[in-house]
């Protein structure tokens, strides 16, 4: 498969730099603190310098990208570190991920369309277990009013507000817009614009319950519904019908 990203690693530098994203590097060994080695996904991470990082770290990690020249230069720089990473060739638009298979999830700048994201964010979702963590850093709409990095179109842009409904029942930790100085490569060099989300996929799924009735055939029904919201102790029985949100 060749692509516009196969043109753009062809070059023996890295175009983003072999260190970790900042916000990464920030959180990632608290995150993975509480895995004795935690399986990663790392989403378009291109020559491999978050995968090679988090494989640093202790996890067991896999790198996606839609380059696999890309995906050469991240094995060459683990085996320069001294780790191991898997990686694969996969087109993330339409990426069927494992089920229930990792501990954590990044996404790093990885830009696509409005479909292709809404559709990796139920994958994302399916292929988190219970507890698992989904950390993103990625170019909001105000980096438009810079030239510092990041896609020229609004359609390939991220937003909160979007993130919030795709994970909606998750823990979140971090939820913000911030403009901060991204010092990562030549391609990724300013001030910018950034969305910046944390959140962990709930670890247990709440019962509910609900009656419904005929009078008129003098019937009853007991429906039975998992959900992901949390619980708060009471009896859900007594608390009316089931909203769209149940």
């Amino acid at each position: 498969m060749t692509n516009t990203w196969d043109d753009r690693y062809r070059t023996d530098e890295y175009v983003y730099g072999t260190a970790p994203n900042d916000f990464l590097l920030e959180h990632a060994a608290d995150l993975l603190a509480a895995y004795e080695q935690p399986h990663v996904l790392c989403l378009a991470d291109g020559e491999g310098r978050n995968s090679v990082y988090l494989a640093e770290l202790g996890a067991e990690v896999c790198a996606m990208d839609i380059s696999q020249v890309g995906l050469d230069k991240a094995q060459k720089l683990a085996t320069t570190r001294g780790v191991s990473v898997q990686t694969e060739q996969v087109d993330l638009t339409e990426a069927q991920l494992p089920k229930a298979h990792y501990e954590g999830i990044v996404a790093i700048f990885c830009h696509l369309p409005s479909a292709g994201r809404a559709h990796l964010y139920e994958e994302i979702d399916a292929s988190l277990k219970p507890g698992g963590f989904f950390l993103l850093e990625a170019y909001a709409v105000a980096q438009l009013n810079y030239a510092t990095g990041g896609p020229s179109d609004e359609g390939l842009m991220v937003s909160l507000e979007e993130l919030k409904r795709a994970f909606k029942g998750y823990e979140v930790q971090v939820s913000q817009e911030v403009e901060r100085n991204i010092q990562e490569g030549e391609r990724h060099n300013g001030v910018g614009a950034v969305c910046q989300f944390i959140a962990r996929k709930p670890t247990t799924r709440s019962q509910r319950f609900q009656f419904t009735a005929n009078r008129g055939k003098a019937s009853h029904k007991l429906r039975y519904v998992e959900g992901s919201a949390n619980s708060d102790g009471d009896c859900t029985l007594c608390k009316g019908p089931l909203t769209d949100d149940d």
